[in-house]
């Protein structure tokens, strides 16, 4: 911060002849038009229009000069500047410019929407400023292609073409070229760190794989989203929302959002921006109890009850003449405060240091909060904090930028761990069941009691020390309990253990986890189309560094951070022939990570604009991406308990280490020593397959058992083809249709595999090493694992989309898109293969809308409707339910306050509904907000 000060202070010593002119800018019904811009024809000086369309601009240029005046949905005009009390008031005609729009993510250069070589959607000032949710980022839910996956009120996942879950590694961010993915998670904590409403410019999404220009991981969609420059978009604006969220499980609740940007250009060649933002609401309870073992809901009628968003109750053992039994649970909703808060504030100096576009930009972001995460367990992030620092220095044709990502943990912990540690704090896992299993058997044979009667009487005994007066003389129960009965939710023994094993990151007796994770990063680009005329030409290049810091508590780092690199280049031609009408757009990519082979991605697309005005555009586009295996793919070591998370790098499978006690049975009839040590080597070499020791439980049969060939992850492949249609008919009805057909080779997957603690897997079974797997297996001496492979089963998938919009009476604009999608697989080819699609097949979205249904006065209404479909993740499987959701938001303008008054609902007249099995069922929220010098 001190060198931005220093910087400021030292342009402001600088003078400069500044010529100053003013005016107004109004549409064909005289009504103002806020947010146009005015440029300096032939120089970066501008401004944009304030709320009653009024402007003052300042510039060095000397008279005469020439200024452009555009504004989205208008016809841009030219006016030339010869006086500086000239009377500048300009009328702006109606156009309709949805595919007329700039965008630059598609080619890497600018390029009309129209003649882009792949889909593309794109949300602009009007759009966002029109939008039904609270916030622009959960408003990109109702652009074509998007589903979202929500994981908690403030974390929202976006999902474009199927394969995602909460944790969707196949998607990219970039935040003014930034990458927001979390460098120990590898995918994008929602708008954590991202963009404030007040600064936001635009937003492009690629729903496609984009890696033969932006390298791994932008393998099934990237977004952009750009910020404002305090060049052309100066001052202060300011907004609050006011909200109440209404959810069965967690009732109605206060929502805040409170947002501030100043801007200030204090010469032609330097300005300031800074932008700071508070939300603070309850989450959307997750409260979900079916179980995920076989039985009914609850210990009253299923002693191996397993909740789904309920935790403790993982715990379970088999129990000789009393069956398989569960340790009683704790709901989620007790195990964290539900509160959800998020703090976003960035700084950034720009400097233009001569008279052409060069720009260089000093940038810091930060971003705080808690929210929840769902992976293989639910996590509650609290006081997580991700910060990025930028240098880029950019021009005309070129731009070189580097950053770095650094997050920190804070106080987040597993819930699951949670509770089962606090279980263990009030009772030791060893005498809980020894209680339960010595009432549930005397209670039958003194009392008489059927199964479900004795399953209560020893639950109650376990957890509270308590029996029917008839047990009490018993000797069985002479000796008092040691352990002490169950912490109830809310008591101060819950909250005191709670509050201990919250900051224990030690996962045998706490729950806390460790991340100081960090990323740098450096991308170049230079554009040869000012030096060669032949054809635009591109290169550009990456480099990557990975430090994965978690003390052990994630990954395998005991000993020390690890590291690792990746680097890419890449090139790109763009030629356009017959009258301008064939557009052929050539890229081909490599790129390099250190614990993996390299990979070529081309990318070959033809757009060809027919019809006498060119608005006929046909495209066809063929590409191939990859995403390299994440840094938990690799180099994660997790005991989860029931099972344990092993990353495939071959020096990770020796440094995941553990000790687990082998049975009394082992150790009498198998001979085996108390302990035994186990390593990644015995997950990835020495295992069975679930599915065949399940079959081998049930059989006894060793011809049941099939030996687990896992090979070690390697990077994931998609060959996309794509065709698709743009046009404006009769200048007021916009089509886009798409249609894909993705090939995936070596699809990135999790299995669980078991291996017994002795003995060698094989199927010879006159070998003496694999009959002591058998025995093994017999004993409960076993380990279950999963594991990050490649599948061998051939994937695919296909769908298309249609995109509609016409202003059907006046300046109402109705808008519908329709989206089909779905995947194949041969399930023979890869038994145990899950495929996690997660996305419905038939999606459909509609938008009425005018903004100018008074002179003041606008509104929008949006519906989202969707097919069930099947969720699948490491947490849990099920259904998604069809559902519809209507929002809808009233805005009016105070020009002289020049303020806007927004009212809004989402989900209105709705039922809660889920968009992932395990989350929080979605809710309804009001909302009001009130923004200044929007």
């Amino acid at each position: 911060m001190r060198v931005y000060l220093l910087i400021m202070l030292f342009s402001c010593g600088i003078s400069f002849s500044q010529n100053t002119i003013s005016g107004s800018v109004t549409d064909s019904n005289k009504e103002s038009i806020p947010g146009a811009n005015i440029n300096v024809v032939g120089s970066s000086s501008g401004t944009s229009t304030d709320f009653d369309g009024s402007f003052k601009l300042s510039t060095t240029e000397k008279l005469p000069f020439s200024i452009k005046i555009s504004a989205v949905g208008f016809e841009a005009q030219s006016i030339r500047v010869t006086s500086l009390n000239q009377k500048i008031d300009v009328v702006l005609k109606d156009e309709e410019t949805k595919l007329d729009e700039i965008v630059v993510s598609a080619s890497r250069t600018p390029e009309r929407v129209i003649e882009s070589p792949v889909t593309i959607e794109r949300m602009g000032i009007q759009e966002i400023k029109n939008t039904t949710a609270p916030t622009f980022y959960d408003g990109l839910e109702n652009l074509k292609e998007v589903n979202f996956n929500t994981s908690s009120i403030s974390f929202k996942s976006i999902n474009t073409r199927g394969f995602a879950t909460v944790a969707n590694t196949r998607f990219m961010q970039l935040v003014d070229g930034m990458d927001n993915s979390s460098p120990a998670l590898n995918f994008v904590l929602g708008n954590l760190i991202g963009i404030s409403d007040l600064d936001v410019a635009n937003v492009e999404l690629l729903p496609g794989a984009s890696s033969a220009l932006y390298g791994a991981n932008a393998f099934n969609g990237i977004l952009f989203m750009n910020s404002k420059s305090p060049f052309t978009n100066e001052g202060i604006s300011v907004y609050y929302k006011y909200g109440q969220t209404t959810q069965n499980a967690a009732g109605t609740n206060d929502y805040n959002d409170f947002g501030i940007r100043a801007a200030k250009a204090f010469t032609k060649h330097f300005a300031l921006k800074a932008n700071f933002t508070y939300m603070e609401a309850t989450e959307w309870i997750a409260a979900d109890n079916r179980s995920m073992t076989s039985g009914g809901i609850g210990h009253a009628t299923n002693q191996n009850y397993d909740g789904l968003n309920l935790y403790g109750d993982e715990v379970t053992t088999f129990i000789p003449n009393v069956g398989q039994v569960s340790r009683t649970g704790y709901r989620e909703q007790d195990l964290t405060d539900n509160k959800v808060k998020n703090v976003k504030a960035d700084f950034s100096a720009h400097i233009k240091p001569f008279a052409d576009e060069t720009e260089i930009i000093l940038q810091y972001k930060i971003g705080l909060g808690s929210t929840i995460y769902q992976g293989a367990n639910r996590y509650a992030l609290k006081d997580f904090m991700m910060q990025q620092g930028k240098i880029e220095v950019k021009g005309k044709n070129f731009f070189a930028r580097f950053y770095a990502t650094d997050e920190d943990a804070g106080n987040s912990y597993d819930m699951r761990f949670a509770a089962w540690n606090i279980n263990r704090a009030a009772k030791g896992d060893t005498e809980w069941f020894t209680n339960y299993a010595t009432a549930y058997q005397l209670s039958g044979a003194v009392m008489g009691t059927n199964a479900n009667e004795s399953a209560l009487i020893a639950r109650n005994y376990a957890d509270y020390n308590q029996l029917p007066a008839v047990l009490v003389p018993l000797p069985q129960f002479a000796t008092a309990p040691t352990g002490q009965p169950r912490f109830e939710p809310g008591s101060a023994q819950f909250n005191q253990a709670l509050a201990a094993v919250t900051a224990n990151p030690d996962l045998t007796q706490g729950a806390k986890f460790i991340d100081q994770s960090k990323l740098y990063h450096s991308d170049v680009n230079y554009n040869f189309k000012d030096i060669i005329e032949f054809a635009e030409i591109q290169v550009g290049g990456s480099w990557r560094k990975y430090i994965m810091d978690s003390q052990g508590t994630i990954f395998t780092d005991y000993d020390g951070p690890i590291d690792y690199k990746e680097y890419g280049a890449y090139g790109q031609l763009t030629k356009k022939f017959m009258d301008d009408r064939l557009k052929f757009t050539g890229s081909v990519r490599y790129d390099k990570s250190q614990n993996f082979d390299g990979n070529i991605s081309p990318r070959v697309s033809f757009v060809y604009s027919g019809g006498e005005s060119k608005r006929h555009n046909f495209r066809l586009s063929y590409q191939t991406g990859f995403r390299n295996p994440t840094t938990q793919d690799q180099y994660i070591g997790l005991d989860l308990g029931p099972f344990a998370l092993i990353g495939s790098a071959p020096e990770n499978l020796d440094r995941f280490q553990e000790v687990v006690n082998v049975s009394a049975a082992g150790q009498t009839i198998a001979g085996q020593p108390a302990t035994i040590n186990m390593s990644g080597q015995n997950a990835y070499g020495n295992a069975y397959t679930v599915a065949s020791v399940q079959a081998f439980a049930a059989s006894a049969n060793p011809a049941d058992l099939q030996v687990a060939n896992i090979g070690l992850v390697k990077p994931e492949q998609v060959q996309a083809f794509e065709v698709g249609y743009r046009s404006v008919v009769q200048n007021d009805l916009s089509i886009d249709l798409n249609g894909y057909y993705n090939i995936y080779n070596d699809f990135m997957n999790t299995s669980r595999v078991i291996s017994p603690y002795y003995g060698k897997v094989g199927t010879d079974a006159t070998n003496p090493a694999v009959q002591q797997t058998y025995q093994a297996l017999a004993f409960g001496d076993r380990r279950v694992y999963q594991v990050y492979t490649n599948t061998t089963a051939k994937v695919s998938s296909l769908g298309f989309g249609v995109g509609l919009s016409k202003k059907v009476y006046k300046d109402f604009e109705l808008g519908a898109n329709y989206n089909y999608a779905q995947f194949d697989f041969d399930q023979s080819e890869d038994p145990s293969f899950i495929a996690g699609f997660n996305t419905p097949k038939h999606r459909i979205k509609a938008s009425l809308g005018n903004s100018k249904l008074t002179k003041n006065l606008g509104f929008n209404v949006n519906v989202r409707w969707n097919t069930e479909y099947l969720w699948q993740s490491s947490f849990g499987d099920g259904m998604i339910p069809e559902n519809t959701v209507l929002d809808a938001q009233v805005n009016y303008a105070f020009p002289k306050l020049k303020s806007v008054l927004k009212v809004g609902a989402t989900n209105l007249f709705g039922d809660d509904y889920l968009q992932v099995i395990g989350a929080g069922a979605i809710g309804q929220m009001l909302f009001a907000s009130w923004t200044i010098n929007p």
